[in-house]
């Protein structure tokens, strides 16, 4: 081989190698400036927290409640006449009458309805993430809140009404809506917030700010304090809304084994809180760095990175102190209730809100 031969496969690699590099440094720059998420390190409970609960499986003994007619019901609402209410991905709120049948109540050009309730006067309030605070009643759909301080709603979420029918509902991110609620958890940020709305004044203010994807909002039997879930912290913080502590805030309970979703007040006077699967080695890799996180989120793959949440289902009930898990009850394959959201008890048993299912799954207490 003459010395111009030898020199053009090196010439060659040359060029490969150049080319190769330009590329590592092309989607470098693109990750490092051009990512959608701005990500921080998120800190995972203990395991010794992971591994409180034990697995008994006992979701996997639910009555299916209108399997095939319902699409993603996220949660579950019933009013004093028993009337069960919830709200689908496919835009529609329905109700179960007593008497077993379902009715398509009302529809909303929405993919974004999550969490509702029942107000003392009979309207189902829905949190809406698409367009904001909804009250619903026979007169049809009326839009009470859809921006603050000027700007839209991004993800409303949870609503509760108190005895006064002030609504106390969550905005779980103001940077990111319902489609990229994942970079949200990707990002790991304290965009989320509660806000309160005024059915007099018609006025919205925020009582609490930079809360880690704000979730479920539940009231305390008395009405003293309010429980909003955390999510991305694994905790749920107490409000006080009257007494000596009235205006402040304390964590209610911390470390939980799961992400919290949706909380309900159970008749004894605790809570029932639906925890997301968020923990496990994949997500930890993935959570513990941030340049990880900008490449996920870079190459448009980031609803990849949770896959498998809904493979699990658990739920617990906290004392009404925060102080203990007093219940647990899970699917640890998902084969009948998975990434359940929401938990409601009544007369005996539990509603069971899901993002996976095609029904609300129904648990008689009495047989666990």
């Amino acid at each position: 081989m003459d010395s111009d031969q030898a020199v053009a496969p090196r010439n060659h690699w040359k060029t490969c190698s150049s080319f190769v590099i330009g590329c590592l440094v092309a989607v470098s720059l693109q990750v490092i400036f051009f990512s959608p998420i701005s990500p921080e390190v998120l800190e995972f409970p203990p395991d010794s927290s992971v591994l409180l609960l034990q697995s008994n499986s006992k979701l996997q003994e639910v009555i299916k409640l209108g399997e095939g007619l319902l699409d993603k019901p996220e949660d579950v609402a019933i009013d004093e006449d028993g009337v069960l209410y919830t709200a689908t991905r496919d835009g529609w709120i329905k109700r179960l009458h007593k008497n077993g049948t379902w009715e398509n109540w009302w529809h909303v050009e929405s993919e974004g309805l999550l969490g509702l309730t029942v107000t003392r006067a009979g309207d189902v309030i829905v949190c809406d993430a698409e367009n904001g605070l909804l009250k619903v009643n026979e007169e049809g759909v009326k839009v009470l809140v859809s921006h603050f301080n000027g700007s839209k709603l991004r993800l409303a979420d949870d609503v509760i009404e108190s005895s006064d029918g002030t609504l106390y509902f969550s905005d779980a991110s103001t940077k990111f809506g319902l489609r990229d609620w994942h970079l949200d958890m990707l990002e790991a940020k304290p965009h989320g917030r509660l806000l309160k709305y005024d059915p007099g004044s018609e006025e919205t203010s925020i009582v609490l700010d930079k809360l880690a994807f704000a979730n479920g909002v539940a009231l305390s039997a008395d009405q003293d304090f309010l429980v909003v879930c955390e999510t991305l912290k694994f905790r749920c913080l107490k409000y006080w809304l009257k007494g000596d502590f009235k205006g402040e805030t304390e964590i209610f309970i911390d470390n939980l084994p799961g992400t919290p979703d949706n909380i309900n007040l159970a008749p004894d006077g605790s809570f029932w809180i639906a925890l997301l699967q968020l923990v496990s080695p994949r997500l930890k890799f993935i959570h513990g760095s941030r340049v990880v996180k900008r490449v996920i989120a870079s190459l448009q793959v980031s609803k990849l990175w949770v896959f498998g949440l809904h493979k699990k289902a658990t739920v617990v009930n906290v004392a009404s102190n925060g102080k203990q898990i007093k219940r647990s009850f899970d699917d640890p394959t998902g084969k009948v209730m998975a990434f359940v959201t929401s938990v409601l008890e009544f007369e005996d048993h539990l509603y069971l809100g899901s993002l996976q299912t095609n029904f609300i799954g129904k648990l008689p207490l009495n047989s666990v």
